[in-house]
């Protein structure tokens, strides 16, 4: 299944009404797919960005970003040396509680009893008995898809997770291999998916592979699963070919529900908050031209690259 010309332009517009609710302090918020749940259409990245900080700017930068309307945080186990990011969250969490957040983490083990320990790990460092949303992370080739899912694998694992209630939904996150998560989203049933979505990721071109946006994406929404949007700026590779406002409105302007990112300073937190709240749709044929510019220049190099990369 891919997206024709046609569905582009109405992916633009599933986009545009995708945020029909404002919270009390103006941030637009998207309903996570058939999770039902309402989230903020900007997701704080708890990633390299988030560790970068150090504990005690960290800490403040994201009650900082929680104080400006943002409500979905992203983690992971693999995040920071030690697992800053989910201990720092933790710390953030206990001090302010988490009514009305909600708590996105991931785990990367293959095997059923290592999933469980660092999922175990991670309630602890996190200071909670359950996740909002537990992802199987960075899913890679056919051959880590078959991993996953064999038995005793991390999708038997994440569905133990489910079940016995310490992630109230589950989903896969993926950098790369399109047509895999394709086959992931087609194979199990997740509640929820984070792709990368980006503009220099879009458009086919010679030599490059299918994008998430023409090949996963389309299950997604089939499947009525809540979408995120990760690698708007492709780890900073197109950050200098189009504005940052630009590069957040053509991923917002996808049918998802949050769009995750990384934002190292605080100034970063606070702009991109300002434009989500004054968030308005790319045009398709922008949306179009910007995907078609930035994919000639970018989308062979950018597949290559996210092959192999972890953010840690």
């Amino acid at each position: 299944m891919s997206i024709t010309r046609r569905d582009f332009i109405g992916t633009a517009a599933l986009g545009a009404m995708a945020a029909p609710l404002v919270s009390a302090t103006g941030m637009p918020m998207r309903t996570l797919g058939k999770t039902g749940a309402q989230v903020s259409a900007l997701a704080f990245g708890g990633g390299s960005r988030f560790v970068g900080y150090g504990e005690e700017q960290g800490l403040a930068a994201l009650s900082h970003a929680l104080d400006l309307g943002i409500t979905y945080i992203d983690t992971c186990d693999s995040y920071g040396k030690n697992g800053e990011s989910q201990l720092w969250i933790g710390k953030v969490l206990k001090a302010r509680g988490r009514t009305g957040l909600w708590l996105a983490s991931k785990v990367g083990a293959r095997k059923y009893d290592e999933f469980m320990r660092i999922l175990d790990i991670s309630l602890k460092r996190l200071q909670v008995d359950h996740v909002d949303l537990l992802h199987v992370h960075a899913l890679m080739g056919p051959e880590d898809l078959a991993a996953v899912s064999a038995k005793g694998g991390a999708y038997e694992a994440a569905m133990k997770a489910k079940e016995q209630k310490m992630a109230r939904f589950i989903g896969v996150s993926c950098h790369a291999y399109p047509e895999v998560l394709k086959m992931a989203l087609e194979r199990h049933e997740f509640d929820c998916t984070q792709m990368a979505l980006n503009a220099a990721m879009r458009a086919q071109v010679e030599d490059a592979k299918p994008s998430f946006e023409t090949v996963a994406l389309p299950v997604a929404l089939r499947k009525k699963m809540g979408i995120t949007a990760m690698k708007i700026f492709a780890q900073d590779a197109i950050a200098g070919q189009a504005s940052p406002e630009k590069l957040i409105r053509y991923s917002m302007s996808l049918p998802v529900a949050a769009t995750v990112i990384g934002m190292p300073k605080v100034a970063h937190i606070e702009s991109n908050v300002a434009i989500t709240k004054a968030f308005q749709p790319l045009p398709a044929d922008e949306m179009k031209k910007l995907s078609t510019e930035l994919s000639a220049k970018n989308k062979v190099a950018l597949d290559t690259f996210f092959r192999g990369h972890l953010d840690a």
